[in-house]
């Protein structure tokens, strides 16, 4: 009878975190990987055109984010012909968040194996945030792979741990065990120079995704992941990349890996996303940028009409 009870209780446990889960807008998939001796799941949309001009584009999520907020530019690609390849990392959304070391070598090489085993050999990158980070590393790793990238407000543009105190897993994970949906809320707020309702469900994916499987196993591969973008900085490698490249830049950006640690006489020199779009489109050659005023961190979002636009030109091209 115990462990009929216990049975019934753990299955209890599974229903309210799938109850919990933010609904994508098209079927999630997994991918069954071993990661440090650990089997790991990573979640995936892949979604067919009606009429598919025999291409594909990649999506790379940004840190606070997962495959939901990509709904839209999904929509509008998959229109326009395109396969659309949606993973949650390893470590974020639906997929395992696991206690590993993470790396973007490491969640590089797990993309590289999706594509594999879906038997897509060329794709063009769209990544944002993080995926910035993410993606400059796929490309050094995987150029044969990558027909065209698109850069959405990268962060890596600068290298953190130059100017951001160092901050310990531990401290980082103790910090993040007080997040609310309140808290994810006020962060969120700080990408948009104007909040609307609408935004209103970009928060609800967050903090439905970080009580998946539980709310502690989540923060701390959230915590982890936080040591990973502030110890593997991409920006001096940006120079070696040789793929067609497009930079859409929201010029009001202000974001920073670690500003809450930082004064406001540091903070007024970094985070400087007009400045850092120029640095970008330098570093790569025969770059393209496009610079888009009083826009924040989320063009795809907060302008999402010239968002396409730009997008489905540069694919085109």
């Amino acid at each position: 009878m115990k462990h009929i009870l216990l049975a019934i209780l753990f299955l209890q446990c599974i229903l309210i975190s799938e109850a919990q889960k933010t609904e994508y807008p098209y079927p999630v998939h997994y991918l069954s990987i071993t990661i440090e001796q650990q089997p790991v799941r990573m979640a995936y949309m892949d979604v067919n055109p009606r009429k598919a001009n025999g291409r594909t584009v990649l999506l790379l999520h940004g840190k606070n984010f997962n495959g939901f907020y990509w709904k839209d530019v999904i929509s509008f690609l998959s229109s326009a012909g395109y396969r659309v390849i949606v993973p949650d990392q390893v470590g974020w959304g639906y997929s395992d968040k696991p206690d590993i070391h993470y790396s973007f070598h490491l969640l590089a090489a797990n993309t590289k194996q999706l594509l594999d085993t879906l038997g897509v050999m060329k794709v063009s990158l769209l990544v944002h945030s993080m995926g910035g980070m993410l993606g400059t590393r796929f490309v050094l790793m995987y150029p044969d792979r990558v027909e065209k990238l698109i850069y959405e407000n990268p962060i890596g543009l600068e290298d953190y741990k130059t100017f951001v105190p160092y901050y310990s897993v531990d401290e980082q994970y103790a910090n993040e065990l007080k997040a609310t949906r309140e808290s994810l809320k006020k962060y969120q707020q700080s990408y948009y120079p104007a909040w609307k309702e609408a935004y209103e469900p970009y928060v609800d994916a967050q903090y439905a995704a970080l009580q998946f499987p539980d709310f502690k196993k989540a923060t701390w591969a959230s915590a982890l992941t936080y040591q990973m973008i502030y110890e593997q900085p991409v920006v001096y490698e940006l120079k070696n990349i040789r793929v067609p490249t497009l930079a859409i830049i929201g010029q009001a950006d202000r974001t920073i890996v670690g500003k809450n640690l930082l004064n406001k006489a540091i903070i007024q020199h970094h985070g400087q996303y007009h400045l850092l779009g120029k640095q970008l489109q330098h570093q790569i050659r025969g770059s393209k940028l496009v610079e888009l005023k009083g826009v924040g961190h989320i063009p795809h979002i907060q302008v999402p009409e010239i968002f396409k636009e730009q997008v489905l030109n540069f694919l085109k091209d």
